[in-house]
């Protein structure tokens, strides 16, 4: 565990499991008031009940299917809301002088983007004035105003985010992320039994696996923390206990070489075959992706034969049937002969700051996968992660079997 003051400023954020139901809602109270009795400052970032914001989308479909953003972002905000109302209540139950706050009221700044809004600005003076005053503020996650003066979502995990940026204009001791896991694993453990928690991993080790895959935490939270210094805690509401230290990496120590084993299967494969070799084919393409707000991940460009190639690259499911629309369209003005679609595949990622120093990991890996008759389909690597694309089916093999060559299963970290 990181050493704190005396007393500590501790953001905590509780997410949608966290405060599920009444009773959750009252834990969640009882251990703000264990903190305070320890000496602690206190202030809460709290997400929508269970599955609230699912909710509330689905209605939205079932009304209307017209959905404007800025109407979206009123709607889906509710939730958050309702549930600092009820947390607040909750605390002064227990003898806990707090109040709640939307994210505008909060001070948080961001830009005009509805469903997907980015912080600008954290103006945090009424939080600062509450904290010293003893009282515990608790704040709505994942929202804020446009600088249009408009209610903003700042997207799913945006509730994270909130919590990171709060620490840091506060500057908090830690940021405290509380969720119904127990921390950051070596992977899955509902997928490999001998999964372990780490007690500590660097930022940039978090970030690679939450780009590869890793729900929990918001890799838009990682990001902001790495660049603001925020040491975060991932940790169980439910069992209360220590759990896994997000933290900027010590140059003195020695890394494994393989910390994690991370699996997606958010993604799909779109393969466009018989495209022409030739400058701006590829940017033509993905320029059209990219104004159609398509994440693209991997990339892979078969060798040319015969001044013909084929191009595969890797969307999230949701953003698949769009993509094949475009890649359709492009077809005949950039001359490819078809475009194809493979939505069950998996990748699968392992992430160490040690193979920065530790040539044959990339041997290591397609070997073992090779060794168990599990086929890649595309690789993508960076200087701490290995990616590859496999069939779903294999995909638990896949981990199994990495998790075991690289001897996760019976490391402490």
């Amino acid at each position: 565990m990181l050493p704190f003051r005396a007393v500590a400023l501790l953001v905590q954020k509780f997410g949608g499991t966290s405060v599920a139901d009444p009773e959750r809602i009252r834990e969640v109270a009882d251990h703000v008031a264990r903190c305070r009795r320890r000496g602690d400052q206190v202030v809460l970032v709290i997400s929508a009940m269970g599955k609230e914001t699912d909710e509330l989308l689905r209605l939205a479909h079932e009304v209307s299917g017209t959905r404007p953003g800025r109407e979206m972002d009123m709607l889906v905000t509710a939730g958050e809301r309702k549930a600092i109302a009820l947390v607040s209540m909750a605390l002064a139950s227990v003898g806990v002088d707090s109040e709640s706050y939307t994210g505008s009221q909060a001070g948080f700044l961001t830009d005009t983007n509805h469903m997907n809004a980015k912080i600008l600005d954290v103006r945090a003076e009424r939080i600062r004035v509450a904290v010293d005053a003893g009282r515990v503020p608790v704040v709505a996650g994942s929202q804020g105003m446009s600088t249009d003066r408009d209610v903003t979502f700042l997207g799913r995990g945006g509730s994270d985010t909130t919590a990171v940026a709060l620490a840091h204009e506060l500057g908090a001791d830690a940021c405290e992320l509380y969720t119904d896991v127990s921390g950051v694993f070596t992977t899955d453990p509902r997928v490999v039994s001998s999964a372990r928690k780490m007690h500590r991993i660097s930022f940039d080790e978090m970030l690679e696996m939450t780009a590869a895959g890793c729900p929990k935490p918001a890799m838009r939270s990682v990001e902001y923390a790495h660049r603001q210094r925020v040491p975060l805690h991932v940790r169980s509401a439910f069992t209360w206990e220590v759990g896994t230290w997000v933290i900027e990496e010590d140059p003195d120590m020695e890394h494994a070489v393989i910390r994690s084993v991370v699996t997606d299967l958010s993604e799909a494969k779109v393969t466009v075959s018989g495209v022409p070799d030739r400058p701006g084919i590829a940017a033509s393409l993905f320029r059209r992706l990219a104004d159609a707000d398509i994440n693209v991940d991997m990339i892979v460009q078969n060798t040319s034969q015969g001044g013909i190639t084929d191009i595969s690259f890797t969307v999230p499911h949701s953003d698949l049937e769009r993509a094949l629309e475009i890649c359709e369209a492009q077809r005949g003005e950039i001359g490819a002969e078809q475009v194809t679609a493979e939505p069950r595949i998996a990748k699968v990622s392992v992430v160490g700051a040690g193979m920065k120093s530790n040539p044959g990991v990339a041997a290591t890996m397609f070997e073992t996968l090779a060794n168990h008759d599990v086929n890649i389909e595309m690789i993508s690597t960076s200087a701490i992660r290995i990616s590859c694309v496999v069939a779903e089916d294999d995909s638990d093999t896949a981990v199994q079997v990495l998790h075991d060559e690289f001897g996760l299963g019976a490391t402490e970290f």
